[in-house]
């Protein structure tokens, strides 16, 4: 039943499609006749998305019918901007909340880093370097592809959108907070940041039975807004769709080539820092390529088909313990690495966060992109392996350089598809940063023989 719907409005959609193009190229069709096989269209895959349940097809289902709205009443579409001004303020209280709990207990709950050290050290300085390089790689890859220029966002929607000029020493003093509440009410998500990041710090140098209770209640802070966050997204539809038809409405359909553009962009870029950037550090490492693919191989999977890190959790630490690194590495590194090395993550807010610019035709000096960079570089951190946690700070980021928001509602059209690919390699670059620390220490031979084996439990 719900494949057939499927297809039956995939094949009206394609009706309609074509009989625009006729239509646009000079053949006499009768436009009320293309709108109504359009509709049509869309309430079929209404249908369809109300027996699937799913969010995902919603918003899918969302961003046609805002497309479709923004180009057939664009006077009615424009006028529904206020909707995505309810999602945006709904996503907007999340944001200072879950870095500060994330980052808190991601820092403060791995206090073994006094007791392990060198073990600690390493891992951070692995993780800083290679997140630092897949920022770089999304930075580059989206000035070259450019995929945003062209969007057109409308002026009053990008109203006082200058990009805040400082000078150098403004710009260092602008990242320490002289009042957390103060930088919490406007926004300043770099001051929460480092706010965060000094009372991890400081929380993790309290001794254990005064630290407990804070470390608890920062945990349960972060799990609760996950879940604020989750109730959040069910009105994800309404802000997607209502935001696409004022963007539509306003500047027409070649939105929709843009986010194609990005897509590829992403993509690419993801290949390019798998190849150009974990490849040769597993080779530097002497990584047994062939055992580690297969060990990965099906963790992997559980990423890019649930598009979320955590589902992935429990099997890749059975399969690096299964190849032969050490438990108490995997039960250190891989935990540490779900706040501080989300590779793929990172990647794409600096490619999205320029992608933003681009649309609002902001030009963005080589400075401000790498002021940019180092705000997501830290924000990133508070990021966690649950689907659509990079969009909560992509908003806050791009919010906090006076950048407009309707493009970042775009993007949440597209988001399933990014979010499998970006989460996938997410889990392929903890696995291997779980065998180069133990590779760093010591801990692993090289060629080891469970390596060579791979042992794989499947579940059957």
């Amino acid at each position: 039943m719900t494949k057939r719907l499927l297809w039956f409005a995939i094949a009206l959609g394609l009706v309609s499609t074509i009989l625009s193009a006729l239509r646009f190229s000079g053949v006499p069709v009768s436009q009320p006749l293309v709108v109504a096989i359009r509709w049509a269209s869309i309430l079929t895959f209404s249908v369809y998305a109300a027996l699937r349940k799913s969010l995902t097809v919603w918003i899918f289902v969302a961003m046609l019918a805002g497309a479709s709205l923004g180009h057939d009443w664009p006077a009615l579409a424009v006028n529904l901007r206020v909707v995505g001004l309810i999602f945006l303020r709904l996503i907007r209280t999340i944001v200072a909340p879950l870095l500060f709990a994330t980052l808190v207990s991601g820092i403060a709950g791995h206090s073994d880093l006094k007791k392990v050290g060198r073990l600690g050290i390493k891992a951070i300085i692995y993780f800083e370097v290679v997140t630092t390089l897949a920022l770089v790689i999304g930075l580059v890859a989206i000035n070259i592809s450019r995929a945003g220029v062209g969007a057109n966002i409308p002026a009053q929607s990008a109203e006082s959108l200058q990009v805040q000029k400082l000078t150098a020493s403004e710009t260092i003093l602008h990242i320490f907070p002289d009042n957390i509440a103060k930088a919490v009410a406007e926004g300043q998500v770099l001051q929460i940041v480092v706010f965060s990041i000094l009372f991890g710090i400081a929380l993790a140098l309290v001794r254990e039975e005064r630290r407990r209770p804070m470390l608890v209640f920062t945990e349960s802070l972060a799990e609760t807004m996950f879940k604020f966050t989750n109730i959040v997204m069910y009105f994800a539809p309404l802000g997607v769709g209502t935001a696409i038809a004022f963007t539509v409405g306003s500047t027409g359909m070649g939105i929709l080539l843009n986010l194609a553009k990005l897509l590829a962009t992403l993509y690419m870029a993801l290949l390019v820092f798998v190849f150009g950037v974990l490849l040769p550090i597993a080779m530097l490492a002497k990584v047994p390529l062939k055992g580690f693919v297969s060990a990965v191989a099906e963790p992997f999977t559980i990423a890019f088909g649930t598009a979320s890190s955590e589902a992935a959790l429990p099997r890749a630490m059975e399969a690096m313990e299964g190849i032969g690194v050490p438990r108490e590495i995997v039960a250190f590194v891989m935990p540490t690495g779900y706040s501080f090395n989300l590779d793929g993550s990172t990647l794409y807010q600096s490619l999205a966060a320029i992608f933003v610019a681009q649309a609002a035709g902001i030009h963005m000096s080589v400075g401000q992109q790498i002021l940019m960079m180092l705000t997501l570089m830290l924000t990133s951190k508070g990021t966690a392996g649950v689907s659509r946690a990079s969009i909560v700070i992509l908003l806050a980021t791009v919010g906090s350089f006076g950048l407009p928001v309707e493009p970042v509602f775009i993007l949440l059209g597209v988001d399933q598809l990014m979010d499998m690919a970006r989460t996938s390699v997410n889990v392929l670059g903890n696995c291997l940063a779980t065998v180069v620390v133990a590779r760093w220490e010591g801990d692993y031979p090289a060629g080891g023989p469970a390596m060579d084996e791979a042992p794989m439990r499947g579940d059957g």
